[in-house]
C-alpha cells in the first residue's frame, strides 16, 4: 500500500485530517467548557429566582435547587448590592477563582488544558454574567471532577469523529487519486510497454487521450519523443543496410581497381609521349580510389576494441611514426622534428595511439605536399597536473572553412581533394576509447594545430 501513488495519497490525507483535527481542538475544548460554566451559571440563576419571590425557602428545597444546578453556593449582584442567595456547606477551600466577563480566548484555551490534565478533583468558583440582565455579576461554587469529566468525554467524542472523518474522507480521495491519476499513469506506463517491444512500429505510437492537462502534456511530449525515435530507428536501419551495400561494392570496386592498378604498372613503361604525360595522372586516381575503397571498408567494420592499456615510453613511439614518414616524403622540402621529454611515460595503447599520431602526422605531410610548398611537421608532447599533452603542429596551408565545419564527422571532414574524411573520425573514436579529448587547436594560413589530451588516471 505504501509504495503505491494512491496508498501513500490515503495515508497522507488520513494524516493530514488529524492534523486539522488537533489544530481544531483547543479552541473546541475551550468553547465546551465556556459553555459548561456558563450553563451552570445559568442553572443557579434560576434556582435563585424561587428565593427572589419569597422571603424564606424550605431548606430541603434549597438543597435540592443547589443539587440540581450542581453548585454549593450562589451569590448575586444587584444594584451594586452583593447578596448569598442560595448557600450550602462547602467541603473545603476554594483552589482557583475563573472570570467569564472577560476572558480573552488564549485564557480559556490555557485554563481548559489545565483542567483537562489535572485529574485531582478541585473546589473552584466560577464568575459570569447574569443572563438577560438579571444582575451585574453572578458567582458560583463547584466541583471540578463533573467538569473534567464532561471534557473527556467531548474530547473523546472529537477523537472519534475526526477519525470517521479522516477515513471516509481518505478512502473518497483514495478512489478519486485512482480514477483520476493512477489509472491513466498505469495507461501511459503500459502504453510504453508496448511501444518499446517494437519502438520501429509506428502503430504503437501514444495517442494523446487524457482530459487532464498535466497528463495530457506528458502524453504528448512522450508522443513526440516516441515518434522522433521510430524515426531515428527506421533511419538507423536504412543507414545500416546503405552501410552494408556501400562495402559490398566498396569490396568489389577495390579488387577491380587492383587489377587496373597491375595493368598501369606496365602503362608506365610505355615510350609513347602522351602516355608517359597521362600514365602519372591515371595512376594517381585509381590509387586514391583504392585508398577509399580500403577506408570505407575499415570504417565499416565494428567498432573499434577497447584500448588495451600499457605504460610505454612516448618518445619511441614518435620516432617509429616520423621514420616511416621521411621514408613517404622522397626528394620535397619536408622536415619532421620531435619535441618529446625521453623519460616521458604515459599510459595507453601504443598500436591504437601509433595509429592516431600517425595519421595526424600523415594528413600534415599531405597538406604540404599538395600545396607544392616548403614545411615543417612537429610532434611535441608534454604533462600538466591532469593529462598528457601532445601537440601536432605544421606549417601546411591549413584547413578550409568546410573542413573545420565537419572535421570529425565521417565521409564530411575531408581536408584534402580526394579524401573521404574518415580519417580524423577514426583517430577521433580512438582518442575518446582512452577517456581523451582531441581538438583543433588553430588552424590558419600559417599552419594547423592538433592538440591531444589524455587523462592520466591511475598509474598503478
Amino acid at each position: 500500500m505504501l509504495n503505491s501513488l494512491s496508498g501513500r495519497f490515503l495515508v497522507l490525507t488520513a494524516v493530514f485530517v488529524m492534523l486539522a483535527e488537533v489544530l481544531i481542538f483547543l479552541p473546541s475544548m475551550a468553547r465546551f467548557r465556556e459553555d459548561y460554566l456558563t450553563d451552570r451559571l445559568e442553572r443557579a440563576q434560576i434556582a435563585s429566582l424561587a428565593l427572589l419571590s419569597v422571603d424564606a425557602i424550605d431548606p430541603d428545597i434549597e438543597a435540592e435547587l443547589l443539587a440540581n444546578a450542581e453548585v454549593y453556593n450562589v451569590a448575586l449582584q444587584r444594584n451594586l448590592t452583593r447578596e448569598l442567595i442560595l448557600s450550602s456547606p462547602i467541603p473545603g477551600p476554594v483552589a482557583a477563582t475563573y472570570d467569564l466577563r472577560d476572558a480573552s480566548a488564549l485564557i480559556l484555551m490555557r485554563d481548559a488544558m489545565v483542567r483537562l490534565v489535572d485529574a485531582e478533583p478541585r473546589l473552584i468558583r466560577v464568575i459570569g454574567h447574569p443572563s438577560r440582565q438579571a444582575g451585574d455579576l453572578i458567582e458560583v461554587t463547584m466541583q471540578s471532577a463533573p467538569l473534567r469529566h464532561a471534557m473527556i468525554e467531548y474530547a473523546l467524542r472529537i477523537l472519534i469523529l475526526s477519525a470517521v472523518i479522516s477515513v471516509i474522507t481518505a478512502v473518497l480521495l483514495f478512489l478519486a487519486v485512482r480514477r483520476l491519476l493512477v489509472k491513466p499513469i498505469k495507461g501511459v506506463v503500459a502504453q510504453m510497454q508496448i511501444y518499446a517491444e517494437a519502438p520501429e512500429d509506428a502503430r504503437r505510437i501514444i495517442k494523446p487521450r487524457s482530459r487532464v492537462r498535466e497528463l495530457r502534456e506528458a502524453e504528448e511530449a512522450l508522443k513526440s519523443l516516441e515518434t522522433q525515435l521510430s524515426a531515428s530507428l527506421r533511419q538507423k536501419e536504412r543507414l545500416a543496410q546503405l552501410g552494408g551495400a556501400v562495402a559490398r561494392v566498396s569490396h568489389d570496386l577495390r579488387n577491380i581497381l587492383t587489377s587496373a592498378q597491375l595493368f598501369t604498372d606496365r602503362i608506365e613503361t610505355s615510350e609513347d609521349p602522351a602516355v608517359k604525360r597521362l600514365a602519372p595522372k591515371l595512376v594517381g586516381s585509381i590509387t586514391r580510389a583504392v585508398s577509399l575503397c580500403e577506408t570505407t571498408l575499415a570504417f565499416g567494420k565494428a567498432e573499434e576494441p577497447a584500448p588495451v592499456l600499457t605504460q610505454f615510453n612516448l618518445a619511441e613511439l614518435v620516432s617509429e611514426v616520423v621514420e616511416a614518414e621521411r621514408l613517404a616524403i622522397g626528394e620535397h622540402d619536408l622536415s619532421l622534428s620531435e619535441d618529446i621529454p625521453a623519460s616521458l611515460q604515459i599510459r595507453g595503447d601504443p598500436e591504437q595511439l601509433y595509429r592516431v599520431i600517425g595519421n595526424l602526422v600523415r594528413n600534415a605531410r599531405q597538406a604540404i605536399l599538395g600545396s607544392g610548398q616548403s614545411g615543417e611537421i612537429n610532434v611535441a608532447a608534454r604533462e600538466d597536473d591532469e593529462a598528457w599533452v601532445i601537440e601536432v603542429t605544421d606549417t601546411g596551408p591549413g584547413l578550409p572553412p568546410k573542413a573545420r565545419e565537419h572535421l570529425f564527422k565521417p565521409f564530411q571532414g575531408g581536408a584534402r581533394k580526394g579524401g573521404a574524411g574518415l580519417g580524423l573520425a577514426i583517430v577521433a573514436e580512438l582518442v575518446r576509447n582512452h577517456g581523451g579529448t582531441l581538438r583543433l587547436a588553430r588552424s590558419s594560413e600559417a599552419g594547423s594545430c592538433f592538440e591531444i589530451r589524455l587523462p592520466m588516471g591511475d598509474m598503478g
